[in-house]
């Protein structure tokens, strides 16, 4: 009994993926890259590109699984569910919130031998939250899901669709697979959902800080770190309620998209630039150690090069950011952007794209010098060829030279040097066993 997952897109589809893997390793299904029996291939419909390159990976799932029962779910399905299952070759498609479901037909099929075909694809706003739990990462931090859906209205945007409304998971919850993921050697926990800074919302009494400040509590877990998160919920209340947090990595991965209110409104996005400096601003008078990534949208509908040229200067003026994700918009049917007037033509988005990336990257270059010299602690994720990379807690990549093993243990590391994306150190200490 052997099964194959292949994973498109967020780390929420990576950690259902891997919440799968587990059940099935649990009835003595051995997880392979090929050669499988049955194979489940879990989709992202961020972009066109995305569901492109789902297509492409679904038919080299076939190649790879000769005779093996194909099964296809996510992001993708639940929003084109036709497209997926007229596919030749694939048996059965399933949307969001209701995977687990995949592992008993896997199962049926393993015993019995018969491929159930079909689709289960439902309405999002009639379910819950799927609980799902994992208890082991391929990396050295571990991902925890704790919230899916999401209730914003941007105008570019078919994640609310494919995911539905906000559903939390609740807190004693996620501390119970804190503690498991802490007691498998995990020190740093990534809190993961679609829309994170909305946890709680529909619980009673309860949202994102008051989690964070729970797992406070947890014995031997070191650092709590944010994924991608809406720059409004930055406001000073908020941060000042963090600063009870001792583990909350100082790094914060914005959703940012524009550096334009002209844009950002069209977009329809919660803040304007004035919020976002004010949130930053307060953020690096409380924690003057904080670092920011970000994800940008060039090419939105209507976006002049007037308005494009602010989106540069607003990112020239901004300090303490380390890696930007540049996006060129994608069109994506259903979506308000889709019928705007104003669409950008792609070679004048790759060239904005080209430009936007040029100048994050000389950010992140002056950001890196400004640590350069520092003594840090990292956690070191791999080591392979004498070097061993890894993460201080606010983000910033720190690679030693060294014959040891450091995965997954703490060092004290003397930054020497500013490659442009990482920076050099000397180990100066490890922690022991």
């Amino acid at each position: 009994m052997k099964a194959a997952f292949y994973t498109l897109g967020c780390k929420v589809n990576q950690y259902e993926s891997r919440a799968l893997e587990e059940l099935l390793e649990k009835e003595g299904v051995e997880i392979v890259r090929s050669g499988a029996g049955a194979c489940v291939i879990n989709t992202c419909a961020v972009t066109a590109e995305s569901e492109r390159k789902a297509r492409q990976v679904i038919r080299r799932a076939i190649r790879e699984n000769p005779g093996a029962y194909v099964l296809v779910t996510g992001c993708g399905v639940q929003v084109d569910e036709k497209r997926y299952a007229d596919l030749p070759g694939v048996h059965f498609v399933s949307g969001n919130r209701n995977k687990k479901e995949l592992v008993d037909l896997i199962l049926r099929c393993f015993e019995s031998g018969e491929k159930t075909s079909g689709a289960d694809v439902r309405d999002l706003a009639a379910c819950g939250y799927e609980q799902m739990e994992v208890s082991s990462s391929e990396r050295t931090r571990a991902y925890m899901k704790v919230e899916d859906g999401c209730g914003n209205k941007c105008a570019y945007c078919i994640i609310p669709r494919a995911r539905g409304p906000v559903v939390s998971r609740p807190i004693a919850e996620c501390l119970d697979e804190a503690k498991r993921l802490t007691a498998a050697g995990y020190r740093e926990i990534v809190l993961t959902g679609i829309e994170i800074a909305s946890y709680g919302e529909d619980l009673q009494g309860a949202d994102l800080i008051d989690l964070i400040l729970a797992l406070e509590e947890v014995e031997g877990l070191r650092r709590i770190r944010l994924s991608s998160i809406d720059p409004s919920f930055l406001r000073p209340q908020n941060i000042d309620r963090l600063r009870a947090s001792s583990k909350l990595a100082h790094h914060f991965h914005l959703s940012l998209q524009s550096g334009c209110d002209e844009t950002l409104a069209a977009m329809r996005r919660k803040y304007n630039t004035a919020i976002v400096r004010r949130n930053i601003g307060y953020l690096q008078s409380v924690f003057p150690d904080v670092r920011f990534t970000a994800d940008i949208i060039v090419g939105f509908p209507g976006e002049t090069g007037e308005d494009f040229e602010k989106t540069l200067a607003f990112m020239k003026s901004m300090n303490g950011f380390l890696h930007v994700h540049v996006f060129s918009y994608s069109r994506r049917p259903g979506t308000e952007a889709d019928s705007l007037p104003g669409q950008v033509p792609e070679e004048e988005k790759r060239a904005r794209s080209e430009r936007m990336i040029a100048l994050c990257a000389e950010n992140e270059r002056k950001t890196l010098d400004g640590e350069t010299g520092k003594t840090c602690e990292v956690l070191f994720e791999s080591g392979k060829k004498g070097e061993a990379p890894g993460h201080t807690a606010n983000f910033t990549e720190v690679r030693v030279k060294t014959k040891k093993d450091l995965c997954g243990r703490f060092g004290r590391v003397k930054t020497t040097g500013n490659r442009g994306s990482y920076l050099e150190g000397i180990l100066i200490d490890e922690e022991k066993d």
